[in-house]
């Protein structure tokens, strides 16, 4: 499962710059990874997971900013294109390294 955080906060004044920083290391240190500016990404390893890392986001979100937090399956995001220029690129089939507990 493939959890992403799209979001638009403003950024009008230092505070709301400020916050809108530590909105997005929040993301950093909960694993994700930027894919453009205001658009994370991060797997998770199940739907549960997933919906625990959305009530996360959920609460450290700016009391002005909106956030939409969005779910795919590994097949999903299999099937999505990526353009970089004129040539299309696939999506990335490396996954991000993760802890293992046994």
């Amino acid at each position: 499962m493939w959890v992403w955080a799209l979001f638009d906060l403003p950024t009008l004044t230092k505070v709301e710059r400020q916050k809108a920083s530590h909105f997005r290391n929040d993301l950093l240190d909960m694993g994700f990874q930027m894919v453009q500016f205001s658009v994370y990404l991060r797997h998770a390893y199940s739907k549960e997971k997933a919906d625990s890392i959305a009530a996360k986001i959920g609460s450290c979100v700016p009391e002005t900013g909106h956030v939409q937090v969005l779910f795919f399956t590994d097949r999903q995001y299999q099937l999505s294109q990526s353009y970089h220029g004129a040539r299309v690129r696939p999506p990335s089939q490396q996954k991000p390294s993760q802890l293992t507990l046994f």
